[in-house]
This record gives C-alpha cells, structure tokens and sequence, in this order.
C-alpha cells in the first residue's frame, strides 16, 4: 500500500505497519475488524487524540495504548474509533411492527406478570431506546402499571453520558411529528432554545450501561425484545455468528430481534426466523 503524497503532507505519518497494530488492538478490544478502506477514519480520529496528548507520532501512541500506563487511555481509543450515527425513530417500519404486532402479543403473552424486558445494543447517543419507550407508552395505555425496563448499552462511554442526559439539539427532531415532540420533550429557554430534553417519563424507562459485546454479558434474565441494529456489520463474519448464538440465548423463547438495514443473518445463523424486513423470532 506505502505512504500516499497526501498522507506525507499531513501533520502525521501512519504507516502500514502502525495501521496494522491499530487494526489488532481495535479487534482485540472491541471485536470490530477494520477494512483497508478506514485507514483515513483511523487517521481523521486519532490524530485528534494525538494532539491532545501531545504525541508526535503513531508509533508512541500505540507503545501507551500496549502498556500499563496506557489503560485509560484505551477507552478514549476505543470512544473515538466507534462510529455513532443514530436518529428518532430510524428504520421506522421496525417501531411500526413494534406497535402492530410485538406489543400486542406481549400484551398478552405476559398478561400474568405484567413484565417487559427490551435491550437495546449499540444504543449510541439514546435515540433508539428512547424511541423504543415512546413507542410503548404510546401504544399500551396501561404501561404504567406494567413493569417495563429497556436496558441500553454502548461501547462508548461519551455517547453513552449524552444519552443518560437525554439532551439533544432541535435539528435531531425534525423527523418527529408536533404532537409527539410536544407530549415526550421539553424546550429549552434562554441561551437554550435551540434544545430538547426528553421527558423523566422517558428517562425513567431506560438505563444506559457500558458493555463490550465481546466481554461476559452481566445480564441474567432473558429480554422480549432485543434491538440491535448497525453493529454487528462491523464485525467479521465469524464474530457475527458468535454474538448471534449469544443473542439466541439472551432472547425469550418467544422474542423478537431487529437488526439493520444492511444486516442479515443468512449464512450466519440459523437461529432466528425471519419474519419481516429484518425483523426475526427465535426458533
């Protein structure tokens, strides 16, 4: 591959052999295999990391990130290689069958218990599993009176505190309609008009934790519903099948899982039915 004449005029080199090192250590820490094509994401990101610790070079900022001195620094390498796009109510035919179909049956399937349990993996800065609470609320008039818990994870641990603060520009809901955003987030004042923040009805819903997928998954109790959606496309095809036996296992024998548009188990895993536009239950 060599060095291009637009990386040699950049502030830093990155060599094939640091960008190798890169790959190992993003594989090793987060599960997430690198193709070629992300070397400049690689390089736009962690030079800003470099700069900020006032390293001069690739070479020393891999040294720390292998040695003991070096482990916090890992979350922030881990924070700034992880891609986080989300929005309200993306892949919106997922909430619709959500509202039409998964709820409902929920409804009566736990009837006696009155328990729903949804995880929401990869949940980035919050937008999926607070469009998973609105969904419910709108759609089970008796919810309060239910036990219902999502619980949302992230590798990133900044998106995560932006989630748990549940504040979000008003450009984030253009999407959503006037009623909606009137009912579940509150406008700013003063030097903070141009914000929202979801409601504490909402909040109270959701718990946001840190989990690598590719660490022991502290949960014990099996979810309803699992959303996670756009994270496994970042995986090898191997790891993909090792998080969806996982995820088999953390379903409820009659649960349901979404995942991305671009995502599919075929040839992967031959645990799920396919029932809708990537929507699956568990066999």
């Amino acid at each position: 591959m060599g060095i291009s004449v637009l990386e040699e005029m950049r502030d830093f080199n990155l060599t094939d052999k640091e960008f190798d090192q890169i790959r190992k250590l993003v594989i090793e820490h987060t599960g997430i295999s690198l193709s070629d094509a992300k070397r400049n994401l690689v390089y736009g990101r962690l030079t800003k990391r470099l700069r900020k610790m006032k390293i001069d070079n690739f070479g020393s900022y891999i040294s720390l990130l292998k040695s003991p001195a070096g482990e916090d620094e890992l979350a922030n390498f881990t924070n700034a290689i992880t891609t986080n796009l989300t929005s309200f109510f993306r892949e919106n035919h997922h909430f619709d069958f959500l509202k039409s179909d998964v709820l409902p049956g929920l409804l009566k399937r736990n009837a006696a218990t009155k328990r729903i349990r949804v995880w929401s993996a990869g949940c980035s800065t919050g937008e999926e599993p607070y469009s998973i609470a609105m969904t419910i609320r709108e759609s089970i008039p008796e919810s309060k009176d239910w036990d219902i818990k999502i619980l949302a994870t992230d590798l990133d641990t900044n998106v995560l505190a932006h989630a748990a603060a549940g504040v979000y520009s008003l450009e984030k809901t253009n999407n959503l309609e006037k009623p909606r955003l009137k009912r579940w987030f509150m406008r700013g004042k003063g030097d903070q008009s141009d914000a929202i923040k979801v409601r504490s009805e909402l909040q109270q819903m959701v718990t946001f934790r840190q989990l690598n997928l590719m660490h022991e998954w502290p949960m014990r109790n099996q979810f309803d519903i699992i959303f996670c959606r756009n994270v496994v496309i970042y995986f090898d095809k191997p790891t993909q099948k090792i998080l969806f036996a996982r995820y088999h296992n953390a379903l409820d024998a009659a649960g349901h899982m979404f995942i991305g548009h671009s995502e599919t188990m075929f040839k992967v895993s031959d645990d799920f039915n396919l029932i809708g536009n990537t929507t699956y239950t568990k066999k």
